[in-house]
């Protein structure tokens, strides 16, 4: 396909998904070679939550800053990979500390296993995707990582002082999706543009998009939990609210209530009671909560566009601002 450098287009998922394709073909085989282990459960749990499918954003967003600013090959693969382990044993965690028994429709792995092989499994993971960042020798690349796993952590525990917390407010909200989302669409991104060779401003440039495209995913993804239709999401809605999670949408209506709902609110979040959901609902849609949540979402996405605009235009670019745009019109 042709693209001119003042038409700045952005792709659809679909012709997203096709270019890049050959390359996340190679990346899945990686993922099935690397993940094997002699431990026959560790293999079951891995492959469980690996072949539950999933967009495999995360590791395209490797492939795909890569070919933005040049050519991408095996070492871009292999970082792809190490992304999505990273982010697979976050999964794997993150179900056990939020007692989640579905995602991506399918009952998950603590469901089935139970709690301690799942942390262990996420632990094999980590570890696994430390054994592959060291094969490639290559000291900026395991500081990036090694940072980006930190925060994730940091993430996790701050997350944990939040819940059932109504004095959350938006401010540390996103402090939480920094360190829990987008520093790993950040790592992604960057590490494409380090493995293509190019200068620290354009590398730059590609870590201030996954930032700001991984605010964007996150804040839609909140949003999806008060307005999807369960089925396409893939998990039960209002799981948020079960486990005592303010996100964005009800923080809203909570700074934007009369004092008897604010109070009212204030106990939900308290007594994670996903029974109260209509009155949730109820509260959210009377202060524009969700309205307000998109329109951040698109704030986001509309300032990870802008982070490309230093980039030459090509199919990949292209590619990328379609994700922005996807990120937060999708459904699930």
């Amino acid at each position: 396909m042709t693209i001119t450098e003042d038409t700045r287009p952005a792709l659809g998922l679909p012709q997203i998904q096709s270019l890049a394709a050959p390359d996340m073909a190679a990346v899945d085989a990686l993922i099935r070679r690397r993940l094997s282990s002699d431990v026959v459960l560790i293999n079951q749990i891995a492959d469980h939550i690996i072949s539950a499918g999933g967009k495999r954003l995360r590791p395209m967003l490797v492939m795909l800053a890569g070919h933005a600013v040049g050519q991408a090959g095996p070492e871009h693969h292999q970082l792809a990979a190490i992304i999505e382990f990273i982010h697979t044993s976050t999964l794997l965690h993150d179900d056990v500390v939020d007692e989640s028994s579905l995602r991506r429709g399918r009952s998950t792995a603590n469901a089935l296993w139970g709690n301690a092989p799942s942390v262990l499994v996420g632990d094999f993971l980590y570890s696994r995707s430390f054994q592959l960042m060291v094969e490639l020798d290559r000291m900026p690349v395991m500081r990036i990582l090694a940072d980006t796993t930190n925060r994730i952590a940091e993430g996790e525990v701050l997350q944990l002082l939040h819940v059932h917390n109504p004095d959350t407010d938006e401010a540390a909200y996103l402090r939480v999706i920094e360190r829990k989302t987008a520093v790993l669409f950040a790592a992604g991104t960057r590490l494409g543009a380090l493995a293509s060779g190019v200068d620290e401003v354009t590398q730059q440039a590609l870590y201030d998009y996954g930032m700001h495209l991984g605010y964007a995913f996150q804040i839609a993804d909140d949003v999806l939990d008060y307005s999807a239709n369960a089925d396409e999401l893939g998990k039960n809605l209002g799981d948020d609210l079960a486990e005592g999670k303010a996100t964005l949408p009800l923080i809203h209506a909570m700074a934007h209530s009369d004092a008897t709902t604010r109070e009212r609110l204030r106990e939900i979040v308290q007594n994670g009671d996903a029974e109260a959901m209509p009155e949730v609902l109820a509260a959210i849609h009377a202060t524009g909560g969700l309205d307000y949540s998109r329109r951040r979402a698109e704030e986001y996405a509309d300032a990870a566009e802008r982070a490309l605009d230093a980039l030459a235009d090509n199919d990949a670019v292209a590619a990328l601002r379609g994700l922005a745009r996807y990120a937060v019109q999708r459904s699930h």
